[in-house]
């Protein structure tokens, strides 16, 4: 059967993508842009195949397709601004495949202005097509949270921005087979603003929480309680919670490169929470102190290494850099994680604990950095010498909250 869809970028957009599309009955095909981690488990992913999903190896399929979605990863480049790399070497790779009435819709999370100034030149150049008139070009922030079982695909509202009206119902068709709701917006450069909005408000709010944890445990204030009550006000309040350091594939976007602007907000949230591991190695410090013993020598358990409970996905956890700094202090560390059999730091791979509570018994200090479903906080918080809790998990008084 020819494949009806083709998402082109098998990362953590691409891969939720292409797995509510053949969910939804949609013949798709799959095309790597590079080496992209996997952000569904094996399981996941042989439910795909069963159903008919194909990743493809060659790009000839790509123009048989009606609808190619590009959802390359965009990292952060030296500078910080987003590198486009993998987004340009998917547009050539599909341009120069492209066929009329194809629908070409861009889900990377990209600055304002990349769709049309950008994206839109390489599929013209290369196919000598013109988007608007002879294919339809739209943009459509993903909103993909990984683990959340109450908001899926199907219930989660989809946002489009078409080149042309045209361009907004042909994609609007495409999604509104996937989603429930499907929201339009005026333009490509809405959409991607939708992107930029949600991914800094994430910063932004958890920025000023971290900032609150900082300041209560200053001023001996029970920040989880402050939190407690105000998340019961019904209006003007969101709730986020403090951690150890902001994970994950959305990061907050530097426009410096892109626009000559910058957005002051969601520059100093991304230095507070760039702040928070160092933070927590001092608190480490301090709490270890303050129980006679010094960082330097001291067995250091950390649980739970990943950027998100209960998921594998390693990809900005601030646990890296914990330990790092960590070890830079002279401990000895080692580290828990159902999800995660082997860990290397700097290089050096560190001993996983094979025993939870054991290790928590041994360990001068263990650093609860990821609340997995699988750990039983009250328990280890009976075991272990000393706790550190980052997330705010652990019963009341059972461990050193963040």
């Amino acid at each position: 059967m020819p494949a009806d869809l083709a998402v082109i970028g098998l990362g953590p957009y691409g891969l939720p993508l292409a797995q509510a599309a053949v969910a939804a009955g949609i013949p798709t095909i799959g095309y790597r842009t590079g080496p992209e981690a996997a952000s569904l488990s094996p399981a996941e992913l042989r439910r795909m195949v069963a159903q008919g999903f194909r990743a493809i190896t060659g790009p000839a399929e790509l123009g048989r397709v009606r609808t190619a979605v590009i959802c390359a990863p965009v990292p952060r480049g030296a500078e910080g601004a987003p590198d486009l790399g993998q987004v340009e070497a998917a547009a050539r790779t599909l341009a120069a495949r492209l066929r009329p009435h194809t629908t070409v819709i861009l889900e990377s999370p990209v600055p304002p202005g990349t769709t049309e100034d950008f994206l839109r030149p390489l599929l013209e150049s290369g196919s000598g097509l013109r988007a608007g008139r002879d294919f339809h070009l739209a943009y459509s922030p993903s909103r993909v949270d990984p683990g959340n079982r109450d908001f899926t695909p199907a219930n989660t509202p989809k946002v489009i921005g078409g080149l042309t009206p045209a361009c907004t119902e042909s994609a609007a068709a495409f999604y509104g087979r996937l989603s429930d709701k499907v929201v339009r917006a005026r333009g490509p450069r809405e959409a991607e603003t939708v992107q930029l909005l949600e991914t800094n408000f994430r910063h932004v709010n958890t920025a000023l929480v971290n900032e609150m944890a900082v300041l209560c445990h200053d001023l001996g204030i029970d920040l989880w309680d402050v939190i407690r009550c105000a998340e019961t006000k019904p209006f003007g309040f969101h709730s986020f919670r403090p951690g150890p350091g902001v994970g994950g594939h959305s990061v907050a976007q530097d426009l410096t490169a892109h626009t000559g602007r910058t957005l002051r907000m969601a520059e100093l949230a991304q230095q507070v929470n760039g702040r928070m591991p160092h933070y927590v190695v001092q608190r480490a410090a301090a709490l270890l102190n303050e129980h006679g013993k010094s960082a330097r020598g001291a067995r250091v358990l950390l649980l739970g290494v990943t950027y998100k409970a209960d998921l594998a996905d390693q990809q900005g956890s601030p646990a890296r850099e914990i330990a790092m700094r960590l070890m830079e202090l002279g401990a000895s560390v080692s580290y828990h994680d159902p999800h995660v059999p082997s860990w290397s730091v700097l290089d050096r791979p560190l001993p996983r604990a094979d025993s939870l509570y054991e290790a928590a018994a041994d360990a001068d200090l263990t650093i609860l950095l990821q609340q997995h479903r699988t750990y039983d906080l009250q328990g280890l918080s009976v075991k272990a010498q000393l706790l550190l809790d980052t997330r705010g998990a652990t019963p009341t008084g059972a461990a050193h909250r963040l």
